[in-house]
């Protein structure tokens, strides 16, 4: 039987992170890295890591040496960007993604590198190819672009997927949006909820499980966008919610995003996902997602 392929995870303890723990142990060799909180990286085998700690990078690369990387580390939204000084954002997202990428060049690897897509111009959607108009109107969609070229510049062993928003129970001590959505509703209070924002998103479960597949094409120096089918707000995966729980559908209050005063305005990043369908790999729609996250969320 032929060894199983070494894949490392950069941010194994975060949001996707802890997800693609849990479905790339099954068919692969995992190394898997957290720095300020553990997760559930403790049940693989892991280690301790800075990205920004280029030593002990050079360290982990040289006693794995990983086939694949699974780049997810990084200053991961708007919110947290704003709040940082930018040389240090730059330094995580822009930065250490280089010398990653550089330490794969050395290794042979194959980069995943996981961007956003909040890269888009949000004023031309919907549904977005990948070689729609770029507009970076945050830090944080700045620096994700920035890591996107620094790989290009590096080599060519790439896979770029500029990630949707992603949904679902965040594991341990991560949450995102959703979660916190579906928790209020439970508890009868009201969610103030997008309507003006489009996006495609996708579960952290499919996230998950495409990313898996992925590993196995023969294919690089690609860019995909990775999403789900559906154009969507906010408000609708709400009033989905709702729908799908019976719970009320009167607690959510529809909200543009124009009244949020220092909020980066990107009315639509819908992206066209076809490149995922030519290579065969089935997503589930937002309402097939939505109930498997359901059943799970406890």
């Amino acid at each position: 039987m032929p060894a199983l392929k070494r894949v490392l995870i950069t941010g194994g303890s975060g949001l996707l992170g802890q997800y693609l723990n849990v479905e790339l142990s099954k068919n692969y060799e995992l190394l898997t890295t957290y720095n300020h909180n553990i997760g559930n990286t403790t049940d693989y085998r892991s280690v301790h890591a800075d990205i920004t700690n280029l030593s002990k990078l050079k360290d982990i690369f040289d006693g794995f040496h990983p086939e694949v990387v699974i780049h997810t580390a990084s200053v991961s939204n708007n919110e947290i960007a704003s709040q940082m000084p930018e040389d240090s954002v730059i330094s995580i997202n822009v930065v250490a993604t280089e010398e990653i990428a550089k330490l794969c060049e050395k290794y042979k690897a194959k980069l995943f590198y996981t961007s956003t897509d909040l890269v888009y111009d949000g004023d031309n959607g919907p549904f977005l190819r990948e070689n729609a108009n770029i507009k970076l109107v945050s830090l944080y969609a700045e620096t994700k672009f920035q890591g996107e070229l620094r790989i290009r510049q590096t080599f060519g062993n790439f896979i770029i997927l500029r990630v949707a928003l992603l949904f679902g129970n965040g594991l341990n001590h991560s949450i995102n949006h959703f979660q916190k959505m579906y928790q209020a509703l439970k508890q009868n209070k009201t969610v103030n909820l997008f309507y003006d924002q489009f996006r495609s998103p996708l579960s952290l479960f499919e996230a998950a499980r495409i990313l898996s597949q992925l590993i196995s094409k023969d294919i690089s120096g690609e860019v995909f966008n990775f999403g789900g089918l559906q154009r969507v707000s906010r408000f609708d995966m709400g009033e989905l919610l709702c729908k799908l729980t019976g719970l009320n559908e009167q607690l959510l209050i529809r909200t543009s995003m124009f009244t949020i005063s220092n909020l980066p305005k990107v009315p639509d990043v819908s992206m066209n996902t076809d490149k995922l369908d030519l290579l065969n790999i089935r997503r589930k729609d937002i309402e097939e997602s939505m109930l498997e996250i359901i059943r799970n969320f406890e």
